[in-house]
């Protein structure tokens, strides 16, 4: 702490010579002792009483930018924010502010902050001559008896003049006479007072009253003065005045003492008789306090308290007393009384500079607050502790001159404790101490020291497909301690395992609430779960943030109808028909309804229902397995063509369906099956009985061609020597007479290749199939070449091109996919499949369809799976061509239930319920000759 010697001079004084100001620096004080200034009393406010900000080592930008000021407990100066002067703020009385004491200096604690310092600054205030010398009375009466002697001296009253030093009073004169003169005498206490000696024996015939002037006069510059009247009256004689037992009296008295305590008595003696021996006692010149403070017994001379004493006050009491006999003979004494300091002063805390806030993460050591204490008690009963109540972060250390620190002692948290009510404790060591407290209300300051916390550590959404957009489906929440800015939290989601520009299309968070919404309508079977990585941050500075996981599952609903893959329809139309041998018996397989769904558990679970048949008691459906067999055998009254409609249906609430319609021929043979399918059309609408019509004129003219063509051939043939009899043409698949039979029908379906044979009674306008000619090589590699053109060729003369656009229209099917009856591709994939509806205990049940299109693709590649190959054998259509690969069938592994047997695949060929059918085409599958709806 610095300080500076540097002295005002009061107005009107001659400055201090230059070799002193060259030696001052030698004296000014050591590091840590107070700046001092000295000026006179009564100086102009606004008057400079030094540059402060100089002499605490401070530049004009720090005395504004640090805050300069000064403090104390009447603040009599102030600072200048731009120069760092001290001024004089209020009007300053020596007399008033320091009494009578003979030096006056003021304490004053200049503050700075930023930061914070204090350093200790005393002005001494010297006095000027601004007081006259008074009197306390403006009238003093005497009485000299005409006996007295001269040489004999009356104390006068002392005049007052309460400025000290030189100005202070200095002289007394009395107006010229021939009978008294002045005597000026030293107090004890450093005063002076006049005594007056008679010169000349007075006559009271001659003069029995003197009137004299009497003048105090003070050392100032220039000297004040002040007068009272002295009234002398010349009575009779009365030689001898009373006389006290000692002229000065000394008393120690403790300052507890209680109002009413004796004191002193006064002892005087008067060697005259009678009335000239009655005497008085009387306070000489007593000041104002001591007067009320102190009583005197006129008669018995006992000084006994008035009013409870107090150290601070006045530490000593000195009285004049006068003892007065009737014949106005008197003398004085002095009573000197001293107050003994008693502990009856609490020690006082001052707060002098104090911060109502501090910051959570301010290190160990930071200052929070800067007090003085203060005792008015002195020695033992002024020296005072300080300490704090209770157990807090926080401790004291002392500085100087009684002034301490508070200051942190650990890390502070708010979050744990938001502020503090610190206790200071003052306490002196007098007997018994006196202590005091003062409570300071400290707040702590946030810091953003928290980051956000989730209420869980990870969360898992269900959602079911098909909601409305812009709907709510979780919400996050995440608590951050801290407060404002720091406290408040944003959400967001930074990372997912969707595509980042698919993103925002699916889910949005709302960054306040926490509220996650969908975009869009989730659809179980495109987007089954994903996962989102949400993110809660908060505003602090820098922020700080928290991660969270959110696993959104999508949950099914049955929005989608089963699918029925086995039977279809064909591109153009057409439907698929099932052969059945007449001599099938009860329970024979006849075919396999198969039907996927696209939902999962039970959404997917199918039923199969048979809603129309030809013949109900003819079939048997099973209800889970979508198997049709024979319920009974054939008749001679039933149909050789059957139709069966049936409805498949999945397990969801409501349920929804799909309907297929099974074509069912009786016949041993292929040939067999076509005239029935011929002579029984289905009804249809009329641009359906329109396409039939022109079909059937079409497949006319072509027969009626193909006949002309086989006669000229015929014909040449018989020209050429050759047999008579009918013969055969080449390898021959059929005409096309109507839709009954499409052109590519024997691709993939037919195994082998028939000779149309005309018979030789030509009233049958019929054509047969007969048996296949096992001389064709040529035709068979037609037909695994997959081109229809080609095997027409070899078949027909070229004018049969006039059909070929027709044949066309459908794409060559591969006659390498074909499916065994036993690997009909199904919702089961087995062939004894129960009907009770139970779930699959095989978990993979649904590759069975991969595998049953794999095993009949290896069949056909091995050439053991063909139409005529084995019992029970079912070709598939043209759809399953080369182009049908896995790819083309769903993997249902996850959403579909496959109720039924949980058999293995099995690749062997025409087992149905362990019987071989009669004829080598049962079971085959051919396009009916009508289009069926569903």
């Amino acid at each position: 702490m610095g300080g500076s010697c540097a002295q005002r001079q009061r107005p009107g004084r001659p400055q201090v010579l230059f070799t002193l100001l060259l030696l001052l620096p030698l004296f000014c004080p050591a590091l840590g002792q107070p700046v001092r200034y000295s000026i006179p009393e009564e100086l102009d406010r606004g008057s400079v009483v030094g540059n402060l900000a100089k002499d605490l080592g401070l530049s004009v930008l720090e005395v504004s930018a640090r805050k300069l000021r000064v403090s104390a407990e009447k603040l009599h100066f102030s600072v200048d924010a731009e120069s760092g002067d001290l001024l004089v703020k209020d009007r300053i009385d020596r007399e008033q502010i320091c009494k009578e004491r003979r030096k006056c200096e003021l304490q004053l604690e200049a503050v700075l902050e930023n930061p914070l310092n204090i350093f200790h600054v005393v002005v001494e205030i010297e006095d000027v001559n601004d007081h006259a010398p008074r009197f306390p009375k403006d009238e003093i009466n005497l009485e000299i008896s005409e006996s007295i002697n001269p040489g004999m001296r009356t104390i006068l009253e002392s005049a007052k003049d309460p400025d000290i030093g030189v100005n202070s009073l200095s002289k007394y004169h009395l107006s010229p006479n021939e009978y008294f003169s002045l005597l000026v005498k030293d107090n004890p206490d450093g005063g002076k007072y006049p005594e007056l000696e008679l010169q000349k024996t007075l006559d009271r015939e001659t003069e029995n009253t003197h009137h004299l002037v009497l003048t105090a006069v003070d050392g100032g510059d220039p000297p004040r003065s002040g007068t009272a009247q002295l009234r002398i009256r010349v009575v009779d004689a009365n030689d001898n005045p009373p006389v006290f037992s000692q002229d000065v009296y000394r008393v120690r008295l403790r300052e507890d003492v209680p109002p009413g305590t004796a004191v002193l008595r006064l002892r005087a003696t008067d060697q005259d008789e009678g009335i000239n021996a009655e005497f008085t006692y009387s306070f000489l010149g007593v000041a104002n306090e001591a007067q009320h403070v102190f009583s005197l017994d006129s008669l018995t001379g006992d000084i006994v308290t008035h009013q409870p004493l107090d150290f601070e006050e006045v530490e000593k009491y000195t009285i004049d007393v006068e003892v007065k006999d009737r014949g106005s003979l008197s003398s004085q004494c002095k009573v000197i009384i001293e107050v003994l300091d008693e502990n009856d002063n609490h020690p006082e805390i001052i707060i002098t500079s104090l911060s109502d806030q501090i910051l959570e993460d301010s290190p160990s050591g930071t200052v929070v607050a800067l007090f003085k204490v203060r005792d008015r008690d002195s020695g033992e009963n002024a020296q005072v502790t300080c300490s704090l109540s209770g157990d807090s972060p926080f401790k004291i250390h002392s500085s100087s001159n009684n002034y301490y620190k508070l200051v942190t002692d650990s890390i502070l948290d708010r979050e744990q404790t938001p502020g503090y009510n610190i206790t200071i404790i003052a306490t002196d060591r007098g007997k018994p101490p006196l202590s005091s407290s003062i409570i300071i209300t400290l707040h702590v300051a946030d810091v953003n020291d928290n980051a956000p916390v989730f209420q869980q550590p990870a969360y898992l959404v269900n959602v079911p497909e098909n909601n409305q957009p812009g709907t709510s489906i979780a919400q996050v929440k995440a608590r951050d301690p801290d407060l404002g800015l720091n406290g408040l939290v944003s959400y967001s989601i930074i990372a997912s395992d969707l595509e980042p520009k698919a993103l925002s299309s699916y889910v949005s968070v709302n960054q306040d609430s926490g509220v996650v919404f969908a975009q869009r309508a989730f659809d179980h079977e495109q987007l089954r779960s994903f996962q989102l990585t949400l993110q809660a941050r908060d505003q602090g500075s820098p922020a700080l943030s928290a991660n969270v996981s959110m696993r959104v599952l999508v949950g099914d609903c049955n929005d989608n109808a089963p699918r029925v893959l086995y039977p279809a329809l064909e591109p153009d139309g057409s439907a698929l028909f099932d052969m059945v041998p007449r001599a099938a018996e009860p329970g024979y397989l006849v075919t396999k309804v198969v039907a996927v769904d696209a939902d999962s558990g039970h959404n997917a679970w199918l039923s199969y229902h048979v809603l129309q048949a030809s013949d109900p008691g003819l079939f048997s459906l099973g209800l889970r397995t979508g198997e049709v067999r024979t319920a009974r055998a054939l008749g001679d009254r039933d149909a050789a063509r059957q139709r069966l409609l049936v409805a498949v249906r999945d397990g969801g609430q409501p349920p929804l369906s799909a309907t297929a319609t099974l074509l069912l021929v009786f016949a041993d043979s292929l040939q067999e099956a076509l005239p029935d399918l011929v002579d029984h059309p289905t009804p249809s609408d009329s641009q359906s009985e329109l396409q039939f019509y022109l079909v059937v004129a079409l497949a006319l003219i072509s027969v009626l061609f193909l006949f002309a063509v086989i006669l000229a051939i015929a014909l040449r043939l018989r020209q050429s020597s050759s047999s008579s009899t009918t013969g055969c043409l080449g390898p021959v698949l059929g005409s096309k007479s109507r839709p009954v039979l499409p052109p590519n029908y024997s691709e993939g379906t037919l195994p082998y290749a028939y000779n149309l044979c005309v018979p030789g009674d030509q009233a049958k306008p019929d054509f047969n199939f007969l048996t296949s000619v096992g001389d064709y090589p040529a035709t068979q590699d037609i037909l695994n070449k997959d081109s229809s053109s080609a095997l027409l060729t070899s078949i027909l003369t070229p004018s049969v091109e006039a059909d070929e656009k027709t044949f066309n229209q459908q794409a060559p099917p591969n006659t390498d996919w074909r499916f065994s009856q036993a690997q009909r591709p199904g919702t089961s994939g087995s062939q004894n499949g129960d009907e009770t509806g139970t779930w699959p205990n095989n978990q993979f049940d649904t590759e069975m369809l991969q595998a049953m299109i794999l095993a009949s693709a290896s069949e056909a590649a091995d050439g053991s799976s063909t139409l005529g190959g084995g019992a029970g054998t079912m070709g598939l259509s043209a759809r399953y061509g080369p182009q049908f690969t896995l790819q083309h069938v769903p993997d249902y592994r996850q959403n579909v239930y496959i109720p039924g047997s949980n058999a293995t695949l099995s690749n062997g060929a025409g087992k149905r319920d362990g019987k071989a059918p009669a004829g080598g085409g049962n079971g085959n599958k051919k396009k009916s000759g009508k289009k069926e709806k569903k």
